[in-house]
């Protein structure tokens, strides 16, 4: 890539990490509400979400644990296989007005339940391990720019077209 362009879209790019850090502070008055304890999961009705070829690992969301709370945090269980047949999950939140997702608790070997001690709000842009959120997002939590899907029912019917 020649300079300018190179710089171009670097500019670009902290441009739109810089626009995701201002949306996350548009109502200074918002707060999470209270989050449940993670939901018992079934592997037996995943819906699967499509990920990049070069992904290896099937991750599939329980549709039974979708909920939207008021507060516009869309929570659910993410279950992940890999190729040798080995299950794990996570119980995490998307929050569509902001572009960012937290995780709650990840199962155990034994498939219990461990809660992050400190979770954190995390863009989801990150270059995470996993980009399974925001495929997620785009793929039917979120309702174009910002507003989560409208019912849990709309969440559902878009993750599997």
């Amino acid at each position: 890539m020649r300079k300018p362009l190179k710089f171009l879209a670097l500019g670009m790019a902290f441009y739109v990490s810089s626009a995701l850090a201002q949306s996350s502070d548009t109502d200074p008055d918002w707060h999470e509400s209270e989050v449940p304890a993670p939901p018992s999961f079934s592997i037996d009705h995943l819906i699967p979400i499509e990920m990049p070829h070069y992904v290896s690992l099937k991750f599939g969301v329980d549709p039974a644990t979708l909920a939207i709370a008021p507060d516009g945090i869309v929570r659910y269980v993410m279950v992940t296989q890999n190729t040798s047949g080995s299950v794990t999950a996570m119980y995490e939140g998307i929050r569509c007005a902001t572009g960012q997702v937290k995780t709650y608790a990840r199962t155990s070997s034994g498939g219990a339940w461990s809660l992050v001690k400190d979770p954190q709000w995390h863009n989801l842009s990150d270059n995470l391990p996993s980009k399974h959120a925001i495929m997620l997002a785009r793929q039917g939590v979120c309702d174009g720019r910002g507003a989560a899907a409208s019912t849990v029912q709309d969440i559902i019917k878009a993750l599997k077209r």
